[in-house]
């Protein structure tokens, strides 16, 4: 049991609804097995409580019910007194007290090592003021929680330990996150037909965080290019136990994806609303999904076994259908956050328009000058790094409003400007790439994944969905080479023409840096292995009227060197690259 859910529906105000419940029954199982197979020293408070040596299943072998009445009794009375009243048959426990703080210790630590989850079930309302009620309901039940755990925990430590407590720390122990979900009304042209098991699920409306949220995943790497299948499979895809199962209503940019997830995986979940908007139950009403994706579906549902690392199914309708399947190599939220956009970039090619794997910022100098840029590249290129060195140059940026962090869309309008859409109201980035202390800065808004692994991750929310969904007309246009070393200086290149453009876009050449699989000096088709790469045909063609539209209006289009993926130069080649883009906006009259 990684992921925990808590129903918040109680008001949660007696140490009954803990020791009593059937998690905190599953977690003391847990603890009294990870000691028995590791042969901790905490077996030896275990096995004061075997009731059948000879018993293979812990139920049997140990007196579980026990151990929680001793914990009940310790919320009472001290240790001391429980071992000299005639009303207890426990074992004596005075002169193992050291022993009994370790194991509570211990039981503590495993609650608050796993991910929690409230899930709330209330009806959604178009009334603003009603809906904030019902969160703030959703709140006041975790904070009672919270409160509950903490001083039932204290309360027993003083009961065990005759030395006092000298230092409280708040530690969290409720819910990290907390869901409303209902099932809402769909319009029947908004129904997919063959999907209508999807309309039994819970469809979250609202998520509370506490802070700040860390989450530990059993992967920390993204493997391989998705596949895209030209065939239906929606009508051969059924949930089984819809309590187990949430759906998540996702706008990428403008396109409406539900993302069905296992509850084993909600701690990727919880990243997705953190980085995209969530759609509101009056647009699921009457609008029909553009996809779907199911994360966490049995291995055995996978006609061959490597397609559970991702797939994608187009029904003959154009929507498509992503799956991932149930294994630990893909508890990573690259696999949710890239399959969603590489959903998004599929339909934005069908449209004919142009997928961008890149970032888009509106860079304001102090001096009034300012200019959209946006960094083509891969993950690992420096795109929302270099960004980011540019908004700590704060004696000569004014404002860098980043409209796009890692995928977008660009279109051509009448009068010939390209403009560009984002897909996210946050961004997804290395830990270790940023300027020390950047993202603690925010802790309070973020979510924090894997800290303490290489390719550390935090997702950040910075803007608000109105502006990234308006079109904003490109200025600048460049590659982002992370591979070359260069002299102050030599940073920016831009292109003579339209194809030794696109020979380097189309390369899409990178130094990994180790957020995925790969390792060294890759390539890739367009720096987008979501949609482009799967779509190549039709992509190339889409590119080369784009690049000679941004042209004809006047884009300058060239190749920023960041210097990423430069052992040494992770922060200072950015910072460099930053410098020179100020310089450049700098220089425009």
């Amino acid at each position: 049991m990684r992921s925990v859910l808590i129903d918040g529906q109680i008001a949660y105000n007696a140490v009954s609804q803990l020791f009593n419940s059937d998690t905190f029954r599953i977690l003391l199982s847990e603890l009294i097995e990870d000691s028995a197979k590791k042969r901790t020293s905490l077996i030896n408070f275990f096995n004061l409580f075997i009731k059948d040596p000879t018993a293979v299943s812990l139920e049997d072998r140990y007196d579980i019910d026990a151990i929680i009445q001793l914990l009940l009794a310790l919320m009472v009375n001290p240790i001391e007194k429980i071992d000299s009243s005639d009303c207890y048959s426990f074992p004596n426990l005075s002169d193992k007290r050291e022993l009994v703080v370790k194991f509570v210790e211990s039981l503590f630590s495993l609650w608050r090592n796993k991910h929690r989850f409230m899930i709330r079930q209330d009806s959604y309302t178009s009334r603003r003021l009603k809906r904030i009620f019902k969160q703030m309901v959703l709140v006041k039940n975790n904070t009672d929680l919270r409160s509950l755990v903490l001083s039932t925990y204290r309360q027993i430590l003083i009961n065990i330990s005759d030395v006092s407590l000298k230092i409280l720390r708040q530690e969290p122990g409720g819910a990290q996150v907390g869901f409303l979900v209902d099932t809402p009304e769909v319009l029947p042209e908004a129904t997919l037909n063959n999907a209508k098991w999807l309309y039994d699920l819970q469809f979250v409306w609202s998520a509370v965080f506490e802070p700040p949220v860390i989450f530990y995943t059993r992967s920390n790497k993204r493997r391989g290019i998705f596949k895209v299948v030209d065939r239906p499979i929606l009508d051969k895809i059924s949930i089984n136990d819809p309590q187990k199962w949430f759906l998540f209503p996702i706008l990428a940019g403008a396109k409406l994806i539900f993302v069905i997830v296992n509850k084993e995986y909600l701690a990727l979940a919880s990243g997705l609303v953190n980085l995209f908007e969530l759609a509101s139950f009056g647009k699921i009403k009457s609008k029909k999904p553009d996809g779907l994706y199911i994360l966490g579906l049995p291995l055995d549902f996978f006609e061959n076994e490597e397609d559970f690392n991702g797939i994608i199914y187009r029904e003959n309708d154009g929507t498509y259908v992503a799956m991932v399947g149930d294994h630990p190599s893909i508890d990573y939220f690259g696999y949710m956050k890239k399959m969603v956009l590489t959903i998004h970039n599929l339909l934005v090619i069908d449209e004919g328009r142009l997928p961008i794997h890149g970032a888009l910022a509106e860079v304001s100098l102090r001096n009034g000058k300012k200019a959209n840029i946006m960094i083509i590249g891969d993950s690992g290129a420096g795109k929302s790094e270099t960004l980011d060195a540019l908004n700590q140059l704060k004696e000569e940026v004014s404002e860098v409003n980043i409209l796009i962090d890692d995928m977008g869309s660009l279109d051509i309008l009448d009068n010939g400007d390209v403009v560009a859409y984002g897909t996210e109201t946050g961004a997804f980035v290395r830990l270790d790439d940023l300027q020390p202390g950047y993202a603690y800065s925010t802790m309070d808004r973020s979510i924090f994944m894997n800290p303490n692994e290489t390719n550390a991750r935090v997702i950040v929310p910075y803007s608000n969905y109105a502006e990234i969904v308006r079109p904003t007309k490109i200025d600048y246009f460049f590659y982002a080479n992370n591979y070359e070393k260069c002299d102050e200086g030599e940073e920016i290149k831009f292109f003579d023409d339209v194809e030794e453009a696109l020979e380097v876009f189309s390369k899409g050449a990178r130094m990994a840096k180790g957020t995925t699989a790969e390792k060294g000096l890759t390539y890739s088709y367009f720096a987008n292995p979501f949609g482009a790469v799967q779509r190549k045909n039709e992509h190339q063609k889409i590119a080369q009227r784009y690049m000679e539209a941004m042209a004809n209006a006047g884009v300058k289009i060239g190749e920023l060197r960041t210097q990423l993926g430069i052992n040494g130069f992770e922060q200072e080649g950015p910072l460099q690259a930053a410098k020179a883009l100020l310089k450049l906006i700098d220089s425009q009259k």
